[in-house]
């Protein structure tokens, strides 16, 4: 794991993945550009919370392994989620989203994006992949925070909308939408244990699943 050094600070930060163009100093919440290692901003002081993934947890999907890279975090008026960058052996990333306990493993779709209309309104339906995914929830939400390697700067002032679509199969697409652009991340919900995840954090007051205490992870 390479180590460069933060322009703000000058605390080492490590280099997780192999290509990601940002990273986030965990010591000043820099937003650096590694191209130069630049200093492009501040991301939000991340709040507290308690997931039981973290920098460096490992795991399985998709046929390959994964290692956890980068987290961004959101938040709206009603709650928080995380959002865990998964770097997998086969070069590609995947995200694992995760709020109140439930998951879902996505995968970035620009040609999903593409067909996306100006404007989405709740109920309203797509085709992916032969799954019908039905709008659910729009909400607009706030960067409160990012750590580890991104694909994108995380400016503490970030707002995006975020529409959730779902199918009654398991189907996931998550939308985010800003000025700059639209992006769209289609997948599927998950369990925790399908996962088989390794170097899980110790969270007060959270009850490992019984399949993976078995395991010792």
């Amino acid at each position: 794991m390479a180590n460069n050094t933060c322009p703000q600070c000058g605390a080492p930060v490590p280099m997780r993945s192999g290509g990601m163009p940002y990273a986030v100093c965990g010591y000043c919440q820099t937003v650096i550009a590694r191209e130069g290692m630049r200093d492009i901003g501040k991301a939000a002081l991340l709040p507290y919370d308690i997931s039981p993934i973290q920098l460096g947890t490992g795991g399985a999907v998709d046929g390959a392994r994964f290692t956890v890279v980068g987290r961004v975090r959101w938040g709206w008026a009603d709650g928080a989620w995380n959002e865990w960058l998964l770097q997998l052996s086969d070069g590609t990333t995947r995200w694992l989203g995760e709020a109140m306990g439930q998951f879902q493993i996505l995968a970035e779709r620009e040609d999903v994006a593409a067909r996306l209309p100006a404007d989405i309104a709740l109920g309203f339906t797509l085709d992916v992949d032969g799954q019908s995914l039905t709008a659910t929830d729009i909400k607009t939400v706030t960067c409160l925070g990012a750590e580890g390697d991104l694909p994108f700067p995380t400016p503490a002032d970030w707002q995006v909308e975020s529409v959730d679509f779902r199918s009654p199969t398991g189907a996931a697409l998550s939308v985010q939408r800003d000025k700059v652009g639209v992006s769209a991340y289609v997948g599927r919900y998950v369990e925790l244990p399908e996962l088989r995840p390794s170097r899980l954090r110790a969270v007060e007051d959270w009850v490992m699943p019984d399949n993976l205490a078995e395991t010792g992870r």
